[in-house]
């Protein structure tokens, strides 16, 4: 009854969220989505959801959130000062970056990050290879690529989802 009710809150809080509307009419029909939602998927939903929730963790989301947020600022600035001063030299290319994180959901995120900060582009995930196109190959060295574009995703993302 525990899973099932949590999951019922979780989808329905959702469904508020998305509507942002308190109108009867919103909520009934809400409740009712949730509710069916709810008696096919809350055996599997609730037996992930409930364990992420840990303090720990969102302490590091936190961490990741901060993290994120000041290396997307110095990747804007960084591509937009190529952009003002063309004279600045680019050198575009892929490079396979190698991650060591193991969850699926994490290699998304560590792709979908290090395509938000301009300047790469992940292209494709292959099992624990991401090509990414960067706008400045500093060099083709794994050791280098890992540092510059994704060790500091690359360890949050760790003590988040492992």
């Amino acid at each position: 009854m525990g899973k099932f009710l949590f999951t019922f809150i979780a989808l329905f809080l959702l469904w508020i969220g998305f509507t942002s509307s308190f109108h009867l009419q919103e909520i009934i029909i809400g409740a009712f989505v949730s509710l069916i939602i709810t008696s096919f998927a809350y055996k599997s939903f609730s037996e992930t959801a409930l364990s992420f929730f840990h303090p720990k963790r969102f302490f590091y989301i936190i961490k990741y959130l901060a993290v994120f947020t000041i290396a997307l600022i110095k990747s804007n600035f960084d591509v937009a000062f190529r952009v003002i001063s063309p004279s600045l030299p680019i050198n575009p290319g892929i490079v396979k970056y190698t991650t060591k994180l193991k969850s699926d959901i994490a290699k998304v995120i560590l792709a979908n990050s290090i395509t938000l900060t301009p300047g790469t582009l992940t292209i494709d995930i292959v099992d624990d290879a991401l090509h990414i196109h960067w706008l400045d190959v500093k060099s083709k060295d794994p050791e280098i690529i890992f540092k510059e574009i994704g060790e500091q995703f690359e360890t949050i993302l760790k003590e988040i989802f492992e």
